[in-house]
């Protein structure tokens, strides 16, 4: 496994792909294209039987450069990365940093790919891309960018460490919107490589680190508190909302599918439109969706549901937020 370093050090667990299976992708690619740009080209020359050879001659420049050039391109801009061949393989572009590539990443890899892939069938793309101790082919060496493998096995995959107890939850009031996810990605990279690095360089690094995402966030870091455990509970907080978010979601969803239903089986097969729960004398009332932090995935929670012997205005104290304690640095 060729590991990357970025520049504060931390090693990036990214696997480099190699030239067969990025060959595989390139040639699954230039199918497509190529599929492509025969349509594109009947389609034109039926529209343009009337014109002239020069006229001719600038449409088919024209739809070259568009498909067979733009196309991918514009792909590789959209997915961030990811073509149809890549998809197939689990490969994807990023930057040497190990971030998303932007358009300008794309254009670079696909106007040095015109000469290296089309116009010598390949040839100067596979000699750079066995030379190259990472893969990598003359596109991606002028453009910064780096073909790595995304389907990687689960016990290769480094786990983030947890917090230490006293300072799970301490950070619920953090605004994470502004955090960049390059800064996420150095972050969750040093925590899952801390034990292997020096002493020294990993608490500066993780010093850092620290002081950027606390200026990326607008909070100074608690005082006190070891920088690495600052990060990993900021960390932990951010994977917190991210599950009760989808929790959410799919209790949204799964609502909306059950109310559907209920609605459907609520009516008479007779036609007098009259709701079952009216005959029964009861009928279920359900409040709105729980509040994002409060009883999301705990068992036994109750979900706003309004049961005998609870006022419908009544707050169930199961789900009210716990009062605020105070950050308390061990000792």
């Amino acid at each position: 496994m060729s590991e990357l370093v970025t520049g504060d050090a931390v090693v990036l667990g990214l696997r480099p792909a190699k030239l067969p299976s990025r060959a595989l992708a390139v040639t699954i690619d230039l199918a497509v294209v190529g599929a492509a740009f025969v349509l594109v080209s009947i389609g034109l020359a039926v529209a343009t039987a009337t014109l002239d050879d020069a006229a001719l001659a600038a449409v088919s420049v024209a739809s070259f450069l568009l498909v067979l050039v733009g196309g991918p391109i514009a792909v590789e801009t959209l997915s961030h990365g990811r073509s149809l061949g890549k998809l197939a393989c689990g490969l994807r572009v990023v930057r040497d940093d190990g971030g998303p590539i932007r358009f300008r990443h794309a254009l670079v890899r696909g106007a040095v790919g015109v000469v290296e892939i089309l116009l010598t069938l390949g040839v100067v793309a596979c000699v750079a891309s066995l030379v190259s101790a990472r893969g990598r082919r003359l596109g991606d060496v002028f453009a910064g960018t780096l073909v790595v493998r995304e389907r990687v096995p689960a016990s290769r995959a480094a786990a983030v460490p947890p917090p230490p107890p006293w300072l799970v939850g301490r950070f619920a009031g953090l605004d994470l919107s502004g955090v960049p996810d390059s800064l996420w990605l150095a972050v969750r990279q040093y925590l899952t490589r801390m034990h292997q690095l020096d002493a020294q360089v990993g608490g500066a690094m993780a010093e850092r680190l620290a002081g950027e995402l606390a200026g990326r966030t607008g909070v100074p870091a608690p005082e006190g508190v070891p920088a690495g455990a600052y990060l990993a509970a900021v960390v932990n907080e951010r994977q917190a909302r991210d599950a009760r978010r989808m929790f959410v979601a799919a209790q949204e969803s799964a609502r909306e599918s059950g109310g559907l239903e209920s609605r459907e089986s609520a009516v008479r097969p007779g036609g007098s439109g009259e709701p079952a729960g009216v005959a029964s004398g009861w009928a279920p009332v359900v409040s709105g969706p729980v509040a994002e932090g409060f009883g999301a995935g705990v068992p036994g929670r109750s979900a706003g549901v309004e049961g005998p012997g609870r006022d419908a205005g009544a707050v169930d104290d199961r789900t009210s937020p716990p009062a605020a304690t105070g950050f308390t640095p061990p000792a």
